[in-house]
């Protein structure tokens, strides 16, 4: 059976001063070869890596604390702490490493921390420096007390001498007697010199001391000490808010008094932390660490007590889900977990993982949909901040929970639908709440921390489920609000929230793709949106310019033909006019849109700025941003009529006009297939002729997605072979090995297997003739000679 006296955990401080779990295993001390020295070993008890190798130094501070706990420092910035599941084992190797040093191995730290110059350093650590020795704890001498106290800080071996003398002599309770003395009496000056003396205690950093002050017996009193502040005008008040105001309220019984005991310590040793003790200085911001560290064990240890008892839990989640629970009920028990939630960030990736999972199994999910419902503004706020704890530790627990409620849970009553809905309804004035719940949703519906596996296609199946059963609730308040061509509610709250959904969809365009094109051009969703160029709140107007721009950085022909089609630059050009040239960050940010277009080169957006809005934007000058896209327009077209005048065939392809050219990216494998393909005859090589029927029709089924650009055509007729001369723009070839060339005017067989040949299609940028052949149901092709 495991040795459970050497399990231990090991922590390493972060730059955020928070310890990190790097994991669970067992201890040992032995000599290492390639560190020539006794080193502590730490092997991982899931798989037996090795956690931890480190050589025990003759110079470097361990400290021991709370009785199973070891804490050094490798090198100048890397902490490590060593937590041992029992007293036993952390004795034990304790009086190893103080063996390796040769320290007495009833020190709680074997080093002194010394930053002092080396004159100071020699004359500290010198074996004939006299300990200290402390005052007799009277009234008469707290002033000599608090200046003994303050002098010693300078000195890491006078702190260690001073914590000693402290410790032994029992100090702590001597000094809380001579505070009752002195409220008795009254006595202001006593009062403000206690006041000092513990705050220079707090600084020694000794966990031992801590102990002594944060039982239930002393901590009151040392709170009462440190209300004496003599910077502070006015006596402060924090014991009766920790008797009076803080009232306990359980939830659910504990009758675990070591977990309750647990509880009421942290919440006052917290309280001493970030309210009663003054802000650390600069120079003191370190030497609270131990307090830290107190405060960091002792709630993992509290969820640790709570997951343990599984009775506990199950009873809460049971009253939580209960409908004859009274709200005031309700209310407590989503505190309390909020607190239990708040306690978990404590711990480490796994222990957290363990605990979410825990909670999942319980049912938290179904109990949030409850109480994010509810009208009580603190429950509600709770439960926003628990599902905000859930979804940043794991947003694939709650995809996963909505699409198991796809097919048994009416629309409403949804999750995912009910945090869209309160957003929506949220009714603080600044929404707090939404902006909340608006960063809840962005975790959820970004693609970059979704699965995709060979069994799981959590992307796919969540992105389908919002766009059919969700997308509708978010983006109503933006159609009901831009329903008649201008902004109807202008209070703040609305256009705040419209901010936020804005925000949200600028989201989806950049991150997905199909699912957000298709609800863009089947609502008319930009059209909407830039309605609120007309809003009288400038953030809103930004909004909108901002989820056009998202969609023109896309370079997307389907987006940039719609907004074409719907003459959507112009209310960009009039918010542009109206603006009226004044040098703000609307101004900038619209011409930015203009300077992109030009940059990039998308031609079909140049020419629409160009021919429709040119004359407008020719006054602009103090830019050469609009000048520059009307000399990048007439060379476009100078290129267009190059083009014509050189084309020796004098036919154009049915893909000439740019409308009809789609991204590389977006290309299906057959149109690959047929661009890449060798003009040249292939005798073994056959093609199939519905090859140029297939490449059509994917042609006309792409343009009628984005609003029917192109009309539809009456009647479609299969591409016909113009079997003219050698002289004329066409030929057909009869490879046949046994026959000749066919006289001109000779009818092609369809049933000839052996006729080869490859359509040749050539790109012609801008020409519109193209069209024109298709109405008359003809496409010529260019010669080829085999």
């Amino acid at each position: 059976m495991t040795d459970t006296r050497r399990r231990v955990k090991l922590y390493a401080l972060n730059a955020d001063r928070q310890w990190d779990d790097r994991g669970t295993g067992h201890v040992s001390s032995s000599y290492v070869d390639r560190l020539k020295g006794i080193s502590l070993l730490v092997r991982a008890e899931s798989d037996g890596s090795l956690l931890l190798e480190s050589k025990i130094q003759p110079d470097t501070a361990y400290q021991k604390q709370q009785d199973t706990l070891i804490v050094w420092s490798e090198g100048d910035n890397f902490d490590l702490a060593l937590s041992f599941q029992e007293k036993a084992g952390c004795d034990e190797i304790w009086e190893k490493i103080c063996q390796v040093q040769g320290k007495d191995p009833s020190v709680e730290i074997t080093q002194d921390i010394v930053e002092e110059s080396e004159d100071e350093r020699f004359d500290e650590m010198s074996d004939s420096a006299p300990p200290i020795e402390l005052p007799s704890c009277e009234l008469s001498r707290l002033e000599d007390i608090s200046e003994l106290i303050s002098n010693c800080l300078s000195s890491q071996v006078r702190k260690e001498k001073l914590s000693a003398a402290i410790e032994s002599d029992g100090y702590i309770r001597k000094l809380i007697n001579v505070f009752h003395m002195c409220e008795d009496l009254e006595n202001i000056e006593g009062l403000h010199h206690l006041y000092d003396i513990f705050k220079n205690i707090f600084l020694l950093n000794k966990n031992a001391l801590f102990e002594v002050m944060f039982s239930d017996e002393l901590i009151f009193d040392v709170v009462g000490c440190l209300e004496y502040d003599p910077s502070s005008p006015t006596h402060k008040h924090h014991r009766e808010y920790l008797k009076r105001h803080a009232m306990f309220r359980e939830a659910i019984p504990i009758k675990n008094a070591e977990l309750l005991s647990k509880i009421h310590q942290t919440f006052r040793v917290q309280y001493i932390q970030d309210v009663v003790l003054p802000t650390p200085s600069v120079f003191e911001e370190n030497m609270l660490s131990t307090l830290s560290s107190f405060i960091f064990f002792n709630k993992v240890e509290i969820v640790s007590l709570v997951q343990e008892d599984e009775r506990f839990l199950t009873e809460l989640f049971t009253m939580l889900t209960d409908v004859n629970t009274s709200d005031s009920k309700r209310r407590d028990l989503v505190l309390f977990l909020k607190e239990f939630c708040n306690y978990s960030q404590n711990l480490q990736p796994q222990a957290k993982e363990t605990f979410y999972k825990t909670l999942t199994s319980l049912g938290i999910l179904p109990a949030l949909e409850i109480t994010l419902a509810m009208d009580d503004q603190k429950t509600k706020t709770a439960s926003i901040d628990i599902l905000t704890y859930i979804v940043e530790f794991s947003p694939s627990v709650v995809r996963e929970y909505t699409l198991q409620q796809a097919n048994n849970t009416e629309e409403d009553q949804i999750l995912l639908n009910i945090i869209i809905e309160q957003m929506i309804c949220d009714t603080d004035p600044e929404l707090g709440g939404a902006v909340q719940l608006m960063g809840v949703l962005r975790i959820l519906l970004d693609p970059e921390n979704m699965l995709a596996s060979v069994n799981k296609s959590e992307k796919t199946d969540f992105l389908n489920f919002f766009y059919k059963h969700s997308v509708q609730i978010l983006i109503a308040p933006l159609l009901e609000n831009t329903a008649h061509g201008e902004p109807e509610k202008e209070d703040y709250r609305s256009v705040q929230l419209l901010g936020l959904i804005l925000e949200l969809l600028s989201f989806c365009v950049e991150h997905h793709t199909y699912h957000i094109k298709n609800c863009i051009l089947n609502k008319d969703l930009l059209r909407r949106i830039l309605v609120l160029m007309k809003s009288t709140h400038k953030f809103l107007v930004l909004c909108a310019l901002r989820f056009m721009r998202k969609l023109i950085a896309l370079k997307d022909e389907f987006y940039n033909r719609y907004i074409i089609k719907g003459n959507l630059f112009a209310p960009v050009v009039d918010a542009f006019v109206r603006n009226n040239g004044r040098y703000n960050l609307l101004d900038s940010a619209i011409i930015e849109m203009f300077e992109f277009i030009k940059l990039e080169d998308i031609k079909t957006l140049c020419s629409h700025v160009v021919e429709n809005y040119g004359k407008c934007l020719d006054n602009i000058c103090y830019v050469q941003t609009f000048k520059a896209l009307k000399l990048r327009y007439d060379q476009h077209q100078d290129k267009l009529k190059d083009r014509e005048r050189n084309n020796l065939d004098g036919v154009p392809s049915i893909l000439r006009n740019s409308r009809y050219r789609r991204d590389q990216r977006q290309m299906e494998e057959e149109e690959e297939m047929w661009f890449n393909e060798d003009d040249d005859f292939d005798e073994t090589e056959s093609v199939l002729p519905s090859t140029n029927d297939i490449l059509t029709k994917k042609i006309d089924t792409d343009l009628d997605s984005i609003g029917k650009i192109i009309d539809k055509k009456q009647e479609t007729n299969g591409p016909k072979i113009n079997n003219n001369s050698s002289q004329k723009p066409t030929v057909v070839l009869n490879n046949n090995a046994n026959a000749g060339v066919q006289p001109p005017g000779t009818p092609v067989p369809n049933d000839t297997k052996t006729q080869l040949f490859k359509r040749g299609l050539v790109d012609y940028e801008g020409g519109d003739s193209d069209e024109e052949d298709e109405e008359n149901g003809e496409v010529n092709k260019r010669p080829r000679l085999s």
